[in-house]
C-alpha cells in the first residue's frame, strides 16, 4: 500500500472510530494552584481543574501561574484517543485564550513521554463545544490539555473520546507538514542560561507522522544576541549520537535556531542553499520544524547542526590532551574569529588585533601546547596568507556573505586546520538572520557601491583590513574571485533558480508560519534590526525574493562579470588570446601555461582545444 492510500485508509478508520468511541472518564489531574478572579488571589478552591470536567460551560479552570499549566485525566489504562473537545472560559478574552492550546497523551504520570494529539489553530466559541479528530494511533493512560502561553489555561470544558488499547506507532500527529520537535524537561524546568543543561526527553515526529525519534537528552539556551529575544534559541543534546531527520551527521548536539527577527523564517536555509551552490566543502544541515516545550507551542524553528568537529560536519582530526608534539600537535583545530571572544574561556587576540575563540579542542581539554600552537599558526597565516590561507574556501565563503548581504560575515567567521596540512580553511557559513535586506543599519544594501563588509557591515577586530588585503588589493585573488563566481553562475546560480527555491520554501512554510505569527504577533512590529515592516508573510518573502534578484545583478556588475549562459570561447591554444591577463582553472588555481581544457580568462570561460 503506498503512503497516500495508507493515509486515506487511516483517516477513514480514524473518522469511523471517532464516531463510534464514547466520551472517556477518569481521575482529574493537573496544575493544583488556582486564581480566584473575585479577589485575584491564589486559591485552592476557586476555578479548580475539576471544573474543566463538570459539564458546566459557565465554570472554568484557571491556574495561578500564567504559563505551562494544564489539566487532564488519568484514564486508568491506555486508550487510543480519537477525538477531543473544548470550550473557552466565558469572558471577554476567553475565545482567544484557547488558540494554540495543545492536547497531549502520555503513559508516564510526569508526561516526560508525552506525544502531541492536537493543537487548536483558531479561536473558540463561548458557550459551545468545539471538536477535532485526533490522528494518533498510540494509546495513552494520561491525557491533558496545556493552555497557551500567558493564558492561565482558562478552559471551561474539556472532553476526550476514544477506546481502550495500547495502539501502535503507525501514525503519529504532526502540528503541520513540518517535522514536530517536542521536548519535555524534568520537573517542567525551563532552560534559563547557556551553562545549565536540563534533563529532557526529546521527540521528533516526521514523514507525515510515520517516523519517530524518542530519546533522552538535555536542553539549554544557546546564542548571543538571539538569547535576548522572547522566542528563545536552544541547544539539544542527546545522551547518545542520533541520526536526525535526513542530516548527514550522526551526533549528540543539535541546535534549534529561533528566527525571531527573520519574519520569512527561511533566511538561514536560503543561505545554506547558497553555500551548497557556491561549492563550500561543508554546509550545515538545516530543516524547518515546529517546536513544543512541555506541551506549550513555541513556534517555527530551524533544527540545524551544532557546528563542531564531527564526521559529516567539520571533518578534521579530533585532538586529545596527549597530542602535544610532532605532527599530532598540528591539528585538527576548529576556531572562530569572534566579536564575542572576550566572553569565552579559550580565546586569544592575534597580532593584528583579531579576536579568536578556539572551539576545538574543547576549552576544558585544550593544553597549553595546543593553545600556543594554533595562536602562533594563526598569526603566521595573517602575515603570510598567500602561503597558509586556503584561498579557495575563503573566497567561496566571501561570495556567500556578499551575495546574501550578510552584515555579520566577519563578525563571526569559522575556520579550521587539519593535522599535517599547512592550510587554514574558511567555513562553514553561519547566522544569516539579518542578511537578505533585514538590517536597518545597511538598508537598502543594493544602493551601496561597494561590498557590504566595507559599507556598514559588522566585523570583529581588524577583519575588514584583513579581507581588504585579499579581495581589494591582490590582483590574483580578485581574478580567482571572478573565476569562482563564473563557476557558480554557469553551475546554475541564476535569478530563475533562486526565485524557484524561494517560491518552494514559501509554500512549504505556509502552515507553520500561520501558527508562528499567532504565537509571536510581530508582523507589524520592528524587532531586532528590521529596517521595515512589510505587513504580511507574503510581503516579507517578496522582499527577500526582490533583494536576491537584484543582488545577483549587483554582484555581476561589482565583479565586472557579464553572464552569458554556457558561454565558452574556443581557441587552439592560449596564444590565440592576445589580451593581457591570467589563466585560472574552474576551481580557482592560477596557471601560467594552460593545456587542453576549460579555463577562466579575464572573467570569461575559454576552452583550449
Amino acid at each position: 500500500m503506498n503512503r497516500i492510500a495508507f493515509l486515506a485508509s487511516f483517516l477513514m478508520a480514524a473518522l469511523t472510530a471517532a464516531a463510534d468511541d464514547g466520551k472517556l472518564t477518569g481521575t482529574v489531574i493537573g496544575t493544583d494552584l488556582y486564581v480566584d478572579y473575585s479577589t485575584f488571589q491564589q486559591s485552592t478552591t476557586a476555578n479548580t481543574r475539576e471544573m474543566a470536567f463538570d459539564g458546566d460551560l459557565n465554570t472554568c479552570f484557571a491556574s495561578w501561574e500564567r504559563s505551562y499549566t494544564w489539566t487532564g485525566l488519568d484514564l486508568g489504562s491506555a486508550h487510543v484517543i480519537t477525538k477531543v473537545g473544548w470550550s473557552p472560559r466565558n469572558d471577554g478574552q476567553g475565545e482567544k485564550r484557547v488558540q494554540l492550546g495543545v492536547f497531549e497523551g502520555a503513559n508516564s504520570p510526569d508526561f516526560m513521554d508525552a506525544l502531541p494529539l492536537y493543537i487548536i489553530p483558531e479561536k473558540g466559541t463561548i458557550g459551545q463545544m468545539s471538536y477535532a479528530t485526533v490522528n494518533c494511533s498510540r494509546g495513552f493512560r494520561y491525557v491533558r490539555y496545556v493552555g497557551p502561553n500567558d493564558a492561565r489555561c482558562n478552559i471551561a470544558e474539556l472532553e476526550f473520546y476514544g477506546h481502550a488499547g495500547k495502539g501502535d506507532d503507525s501514525h503519529l500527529y504532526q502540528l503541520t507538514n513540518l517535522p514536530t520537535v517536542s521536548i519535555h524537561t524534568l520537573n517542567g524546568e525551563i532552560p534559563y542560561d547557556k551553562e545549565h543543561e536540563i534533563s529532557s526527553q526529546i521527540i521528533i515526529i516526521s514523514d507525515n507522522g510515520t517516523k519517530l525519534l524518542d530519546k533522552p537528552g538535555g536542553v539549554r539556551e544557546r546564542g548571543n544576541a538571539s538569547r535576548t529575544f522572547p522566542k528563545k534559541p536552544w541547544r539539544i543534546k542527546f545522551e547518545k549520537k542520533q541520526n536526525v531527520l535526513d542530516a548527514p551527521a550522526k551526533a549528540k548536539k543539535w541546535t534549534l535556531i529561533n528566527n525571531y527577527g527573520d519574519k520569512t523564517l527561511m533566511r538561514n536555509l536560503l543561505a545554506f542553499e547558497l553555500s551548497r551552490r557556491m561549492g563550500l566543502p561543508y554546509t550545515p544541515f538545516g530543516a524547518a520544524v515546529d517546536v513544543l516545550m512541555n506541551g506549550e507551542y513555541k513556534g517555527c524553528y530551524q533544527l540545524c547542526d551544532q557546528v563542531e568537529v564531527n564526521p559529516g560536519r567539520v571533518e578534521v582530526t579530533e585532538m586529545t590532551p596527549e597530542d602535544n608534539s610532532g605532527e599530532a600537535l598540528t591539528g585538527g583545530y576548529f576556531f572562530e574569529i569572534d566579536a564575542y571572544a572576550n566572553e569565552e574561556m579559550s580565546m586569544f587576540t592575534s597580532n593584528m588585533g583579531n579576536p579568536v575563540t578556539i572551539k576545538s579542542p574543547d576549552e576544558d581539554e585544550i593544553t597549553t601546547e595546543q593553545h600556543n600552537y594554533i595562536q602562533q599558526y594563526f598569526n603566521k597565516m595573517e602575515n603570510q596568507w598567500k602561503t597558509y590561507l586556503d584561498l579557495n574556501t575563503f573566497l567561496r565563503h566571501f561570495l556567500v556573505g556578499e551575495l546574501s548581504g550578510n552584515t555579520d560575515t566577519y563578525w563571526s567567521t569559522y575556520m579550521y586546520k587539519e593535522r599535517g596540512n599547512d592550510m587554514i580553511y574558511t567555513g562553514p557559513v553561519w547566522d544569516f538572520d539579518i542578511a537578505f535586506e533585514n538590517d536597518n543599519r545597511t538598508y537598502p544594501i543594493n544602493n551601496k557601491k561597494d561590498y557590504i563588509y566595507r559599507s556598514g557591515g559588522s566585523y570583529a577586530g581588524n577583519m575588514k583590513s584583513f579581507v581588504d588585503r585579499i579581495v581589494i588589493n591582490d590582483t590574483d585573488a580578485k581574478a580567482q574571485l571572478v573565476a569562482l563566481w563564473d563557476e557558480a553562475r554557469q553551475g546554475g546560480l541564476t535569478v530563475e533558480s533562486m526565485t524557484a527555491f524561494i517560491d518552494n520554501m514559501e509554500q512549504y512554510l505556509q502552515q507553520s508560519q500561520n501558527l508562528n505569527f499567532l504565537r509571536w504577533d510581530i508582523m507589524n512590529t520592528k524587532v531586532h534590526q528590521n529596517p521595515k515592516c512589510w505587513g504580511s508573510y507574503a510581503a516579507e518573502v517578496q522582499n527577500v525574493r526582490r533583494f536576491l534578484q537584484e543582488r545577483i545583478a549587483w554582484m555581476d556588475n561589482r565583479l565586472g562579470y557579464i553572464y552569458t549562459p554556457s558561454s565558452i570561447q574556443t581557441v587552439d591554444n592560449e596564444r590565440q588570446t592576445t589580451d593581457n591577463g591570467r589563466w585560472y582553472t574552474l576551481d580557482g588555481r592560477c596557471v601560467e601555461h594552460p593545456t587542453k581544457g576549460i579555463y577562466i580568462f579575464n572573467g570569461r570561460k575559454v576552452a583550449i582545444k
